[in-house]
């Protein structure tokens, strides 16, 4: 049913994808699907911004999203489960839904985080990809995995 699954996960909150990535194994096994995990480095937005950071530092975040990345999926994902990973730089909804389309993911998984004040007036991540995606959207929840 679901052959390819961008499993959306937030480097910076490992402890809060738990259950995310143990649905997408789950969802990977059963259907035999591959694994495109991703996380995204936000950009600096503006370049005025940007010049507050030494030259070559945005280089270097993409560089080390990248080794945490694999580093995560390596202890994450089991070595049968066929994986692709990919660090997004930018908007983070846009970077997903972006690379939905290009490896033209049928299911997307991300987790949802406990809201803060900044998520209800400007919205979650999580929310704007279900708004847009052109595909199905699973957003797990945290908490108790037998809940």
């Amino acid at each position: 049913m679901y052959k390819d699954i961008l499993l959306a996960v937030d480097l910076g909150q490992q402890q809060g994808e738990e259950n995310a990535v143990q649905t997408v194994v789950e969802y990977a096994r059963a259907f035999k699907s591959r694994v495109h995990i991703i996380t995204v480095v936000p950009d600096f937005g503006m370049s005025l911004v940007g010049s507050f950071f030494p030259k070559g530092f945005e280089k270097g975040a993409l560089e080390e999203a990248d080794r945490q990345l694999h580093a995560y999926a390596q202890e994450k994902l089991p070595p049968e489960i066929q994986r692709r990973h990919i660090v997004g730089h930018g908007v983070i909804y846009k970077e997903i839904l972006h690379y939905a389309e290009l490896v033209k993911a049928d299911l997307i998984v991300m987790s949802a985080h406990r809201h803060g004040l900044e998520d209800y007036l400007l919205g979650p991540n999580a929310a704007r990809v279900v708004r847009h995606a052109d595909c199905s959207v699973l957003v797990v929840r945290e908490g108790r995995a037998d809940a």
